[in-house]
């Protein structure tokens, strides 16, 4: 299963490194890509709410399916 959700509040590189290792640390994640322009996360192998939960673990705003 492969998804692309929005994240609020990324504004640097920092944030980027910050959500990949947050989503790294989740059981069954596969593929992270995060795009810092956009203010997306593009994953494959986890579903929303793991995603969802990840994202505000590290401090940021989950904005659902894209």
């Amino acid at each position: 299963m492969k998804a692309t959700y929005k994240v609020d509040g990324m504004t640097c590189g920092g944030c980027s490194t910050s959500i990949t290792k947050a989503l790294q640390n989740v059981d069954g994640s596969a593929e992270i890509e995060v795009n810092l322009e956009a203010g997306s996360v593009t994953v494959t192998g986890l579903d929303a709410a793991a995603v969802e939960q990840a994202v505000e673990d590290a401090g940021f705003d989950f904005g659902g399916t894209l």
